[in-house]
């Protein structure tokens, strides 16, 4: 079933022809005394009639393509069912974790930090707050003293859910203005912290950037870092998006080794299935000291340095799954030049779009591309921001319903675009050349329309 529905990928549409009712009348069913046995598998066409396939024609969000090998990393890791709370109850999968770790760090050029593996970019930068917290301003114990924390206006919507669950409240994150390539600058930076130290205000962290979600902007890390360290805040940065493209990019990410805590994404730019996210920190006693509360009954007497290791006293979770396995299967079949190549080839691919759009006269590009993530809006003659603002957001309506590429939005400046962003193993060149073509259709479409509902006759 699963190898079929694979080579069908390229016939799907990028978004199921399905609506809300469909799905509920589908799925919404009891849960009845006597099984179906095999019966209940038949359900799983339907599972994958009316979901989104991981088709190489979408470019919303910014979500991996999920690698088979991975997939079937998946399925063994559920069938050993480990539980990798610490070594005792996990040896194989412990050192598993341990080492792609390792090799992610050593990837985006921060060998020697440790971390582990979570949910994703969201969980990540929480726990990496939680320590730059314990770190800066301890409340374990006493509850959470009032403390800042500085991040970019393009920074993930993660930064203020996470300052407001920690108890910092978002009153006291300050969003720190960007320049034109939509990064945080450094100048601004240093006048905010300078005023709140004035103020008597203590600086917790200093969130940077390395692929914003929105254009995949990178912020300057090496002077963001120096700042931050001057004022003795800790220094994180969110590489969810875009850490692991130093794989075919190294240059652009010199400044990582430089921070105290790292998140990033395998289940984006590694192609892995959802979901697995990485923290890497530079030391291991601040994750301890934030997470290590350990009650009796799970306390680990082994004092062996390898054996006695717990994940659970340097991370949020306990109860934790062997997410480890899919990567370490997927990166040792594949080899490392072959991800260098995929995410070289979709980093070439964003280039190719913004070429054809900087070559259609209707179309102009919003952001510069950094990365991989293209932003730009139909336009036309006469019409107002705001008319221009309606406008695409029909495109990109009319665009998802003809269902041959998924994009999806961006706001840049308080003005509506249109994003395209390619994270995706499967794409091809062709596939790119189908979003221009997708969009003036969709505009041309959406514009007639328009005329004939305008027509009408009234009743």
């Amino acid at each position: 079933m699963a190898a079929d529905y694979l080579q069908s990928l390229p016939s799907h549409a990028a978004f199921p022809a399905t609506s809300g009712d469909q799905t509920e009348r589908l799925f919404h069913q009891p849960w009845t005394d006597e099984g179906l046995g095999a019966g209940a598998l038949d359900a799983v066409r339907d599972v994958f009639e009316h979901s989104r396939p991981p088709s190489p024609c979408f470019f919303g969000y910014v979500f991996g393509s999920g690698e088979p090998v991975a997939a079937i990393g998946d399925l063994l890791a559920s069938v050993v069912n480990q539980n990798v709370t610490a070594w005792r109850s996990a040896p194989a999968a412990v050192a598993i974790e341990k080492t792609v770790v390792g090799w992610l760090a050593e990837a985006v050029g921060a060998s020697g930090f440790s971390g582990s593996l979570c949910g994703g970019g969201s969980a990540a930068n929480l726990m990496a707050l939680a320590m730059a917290r314990e770190a800066r301003a301890p409340a374990n114990q006493r509850g959470a003293p009032a403390g800042v924390v500085y991040a970019s206006e393009e920074v993930h919507m993660s930064i203020p859910k996470s300052v407001a669950l920690l108890g910092l409240g978002t009153a006291n994150l300050r969003l720190v203005a960007t320049d034109e390539r939509f990064r945080m600058i450094p100048q601004q930076l240093e006048r905010v912290m300078e005023e709140d130290r004035h103020a008597g205000k203590l600086a917790i962290a200093v969130v940077a950037s390395a692929g914003t979600v929105t254009t995949g902007s990178i912020d300057p890390l090496p002077e963001i870092t120096e700042i931050g360290r001057r004022h003795g805040a800790w220094l994180h940065v969110d590489g969810a998006y875009g850490a692991l493209a130093a794989l075919a990019m190294t240059e652009k990410f010199a400044g990582l080794r430089l921070a105290d805590s790292l998140s990033l994404d395998p289940h984006k730019w590694l192609y892995q299935p959802v979901d697995v996210g990485c923290l890497l920190y530079r030391d291991g006693t601040a994750a301890r000291a934030a997470f290590s509360h350990t009650g009796e009954y799970a306390r680990v007497l082994n004092e062996d340095p390898v054996e006695g290791f717990a994940f659970f006293e340097e991370s949020a979770e306990l109860s934790r799954r062997f997410r480890a396995l899919k990567l370490w299967l997927s990166l040792r079949y594949h080899g490392r030049a072959a991800f260098r190549a995929a995410i070289a080839n979709d980093l070439k691919h964003a280039q190719l779009l913004a070429e054809r759009v900087r070559q259609t006269p209707q179309l102009e590009l919003m952001a510069p591309v950094e990365l991989s993530a293209v932003c730009f809006r139909y336009r036309r003659e006469g019409k107002s921001e705001a008319e221009l603002d309606g406008l695409n957001r029909a495109i990109l309506k009319r665009v998802v319903q003809r269902g041959r590429v998924f994009i999806s939005n961006a706001l840049l400046r308080g003005r509506f675009a249109l994003r395209a962003c390619i994270v995706n193993h499967r794409t091809t060149a062709a596939d790119v050349e189908k979003v221009v073509e997708e969009v003036l259709q969709s505009a041309t479409e959406t514009a007639w329309s328009a005329n004939t509902a305008l027509h009408q006759p009234s009743a």
